[in-house]
């Protein structure tokens, strides 16, 4: 019955993956505000929503090479082999086969590093949320005194990719340790 619940819980892990990966996980938003006397202008410096495949792309596109493979290889293949290889360990009941499987989903288990990864997103949402500078400066032109104040405002929120991946890392990891303690039962 552990079986069929882990692999089972396997299929939606995965089910929630493939969204975790392609929806925005990350929005950020900077806006840069002047005003002058009693005028204000405002300018969006930076609207960006990232998912986990967008910014795997985005750093090889910045020559970012190490860091995106290492997201790739961490967060994307290493779950999608864990996932495939729990199927091919339901697949091959009560082998030696499939022992040696849920050893090898153990030992990646603790070099995958979608926990990780989702800690470092909530962490960076966290930290930028509604930053905010203001400078102050006294412009002088022959006889005139004008003071300009600028600021800037940086807003980040999770999106739904970050829930979607939340929930996959939750399931997965359930799905493992339910499958593997089935192991220990027959």
């Amino acid at each position: 019955m552990k079986k069929h619940l882990g692999f089972l819980l396997n299929v939606l892990a995965i089910g929630l993956f493939v969204p975790g990966i392609i929806l925005p996980m990350f929005s950020l938003n900077m806006t840069m505000n002047a005003q002058v006397a009693n005028a204000s202008v405002s300018s969006g410096l930076l609207d960006k929503q990232l998912s986990l495949i967008g910014t795997i792309q985005e750093l090889y596109q910045d020559d970012r090479v190490l860091v995106a493979s290492l997201i790739l290889f961490f967060s994307l293949c290493i779950p999608i082999l864990k996932s495939l290889l729990m199927t091919w360990a339901y697949i091959k009941k009560n082998t030696e086969i499939e022992k040696s499987i849920y050893r090898f989903i153990n030992a990646i288990g603790k070099w995958s590093m979608a926990d990780v990864f989702v800690v470092a997103i909530f962490l960076a949402v966290l930290s930028t949320n509604h930053g905010e500078t203001a400078t102050s400066q006294q412009l002088q032109l022959f006889a005139f005194k004008i003071d300009v104040l600028t600021s800037t405002e940086t807003l980040s929120a999770v999106g739904q990719g970050f829930y979607y991946f939340v929930g996959y890392c939750l399931l997965s990891l359930l799905a493992t340790q339910i499958s593997h303690s089935s192991l220990k039962e027959d």
